[in-house]
């Protein structure tokens, strides 16, 4: 095992059958080869809680638990879609559950882990909708919500979401750039991996006289890719 993998915003949800058979060939043909897989947040369109325990739910944390098991690592990083990811969905999947941001070493190399969400300042609403959705207290006031109420409200969100993101010009739901290098200098690194803008790129630019790089994971809407990162430092965005 010499390799490491990264995926975000598949957005599994039981009404695309397609896109969840393709994650579950993908976690099959990985299993026991990669050490590690990350996920960035987004797996889920929806999680309305660890209760939530449907067919489809129980699916998802089998294969996922199944992953574990073979011997491969497993990483959850909680994104705007499933920010009710918690403690029991990572016990029963057999995942490690990360905080946004955070730092891992890769083969020796300090990378910096986020959704991608929070760099994208200049959408004064989604900030002030992820301000609320990551407070404490507000998830306990959701998550005392009876299952048929939390889907109802699930249901009023993605509407409004869907929404805003067709009224809204592009700029406002790509990254601000200049939160880039702010970010990495809090945490005095030079790499950064982030998923949400569903705009796959490795980019490289100059940063206090050093080359830094930003790796942006491919959401799964038209075909599926994983960022894969192996002992030699070479990342390679690819078809799993």
């Amino acid at each position: 095992m010499s390799y490491t993998l990264f995926i975000s915003d598949l957005h599994l949800e039981e009404e695309n059958p397609k896109l969840t058979t393709v994650f579950l060939d993908f976690l099959k043909n990985h299993a026991g080869k990669t050490e590690s897989l990350y996920i960035l947040g987004d797996l889920f369109e929806v999680w309305i809680g660890d209760d939530d325990d449907t067919p489809f739910n129980q699916l998802i944390i089998s294969a996922l638990r199944a992953f574990s098991k073979s011997g491969s690592r497993l990483y959850f990083l909680p994104g705007n879609r499933d920010f009710l990811i918690g403690k029991k969905f990572c016990e029963r999947a057999g995942c490690k559950l990360l905080s946004d941001p955070s730092m891992i070493e890769l083969y020796g190399k300090p990378i910096l882990l986020t959704h991608g969400d929070s760099l994208c300042t200049q959408d004064k609403k989604h900030m002030a909708f992820r301000k609320k959705t990551r407070n404490f207290f507000f998830k306990k006031f959701i998550l005392f919500k009876s299952l048929k109420k939390r889907r109802e409200l699930a249901k009023r969100i993605r509407q409004i979401s869907k929404n805003h993101t067709q009224k809204s010009q592009d700029y406002l739901m790509d990254v601000t750039f200049s939160e880039i290098p702010v970010l990495l200098d809090k945490y005095h690194l030079a790499t950064l991996i982030h998923g949400h803008t569903h705009r796959p790129s490795i980019e490289y630019f100059r940063h206090h006289s050093q080359w830094a790089c930003r790796i942006v994971l491919s959401d799964w809407d038209k075909e599926a890719h994983a960022l894969r990162y192996d002992r030699s430092n070479k990342y390679l965005m690819e078809f799993p």
